[in-house]
């Protein structure tokens, strides 16, 4: 969805070349506002699989993935920092960040997830039976086998065939 919009603002202009870094503001911006619909599908899908500790997936939600994104880029921008480099990101940038995830990032995840968890479930389109049906025997060709090595040779297959070309 975020990329979605991204490439939208792109096409449209609001996103000028001229301006170094416009990209990649508007993209940081963007996930910062993507809390809300996070914090929202994120409680939706934990309301209809019937979890009881909501506050755990809402931390989670709003902490996992940015997370371990801060960390790889923590670590990189320290090995470009010992080795002198000038496109090592300055602490104030650091700040910034810190301060975007946690001010605006993680509040809009408990709203979004207060959203969702406040609306009720729709109902489900089909009525579940209790008694479990048996599932027939699958054929040769649909083993862990045939699959891997089907799956493995199309992407091979394009490849070769586009490097035969070239």
């Amino acid at each position: 969805c975020m990329s979605f919009i991204s490439i939208a603002c792109a096409l449209l202009g609001f996103l000028s070349p001229a301006n170094r870094g416009g990209l990649l503001t508007a993209t940081l911006l963007l996930f910062v506002l993507m809390g809300v619909p996070a914090g929202y599908g994120a409680s939706r899908t934990f309301k209809s699989l019937r979890g009881v500790e909501w506050r755990a997936l809402t931390l989670l939600t709003a902490t996992a993935y940015p997370a371990a994104i801060f960390v790889v880029f923590t670590l990189l921008n320290l090995a470009l920092w010992s080795h002198g480099s000038t496109g090592a990101v300055p602490a104030g940038t650091f700040v910034a960040l810190l301060a975007m995830w946690f001010c605006v990032s993680l509040p809009l995840v408990f709203v979004g997830a207060f959203l969702g968890f406040k609306r009720p479930l729709p109902a489900p389109p089909t009525r579940t039976n209790e008694i479990p049906r048996q599932i027939p025997p699958q054929g040769w060709f649909l083993g862990r086998a045939v699959t891997m090595a089907v799956g493995g040779v199309l992407p091979f297959g394009a490849v070769f065939i586009e490097l035969f070309f070239i």
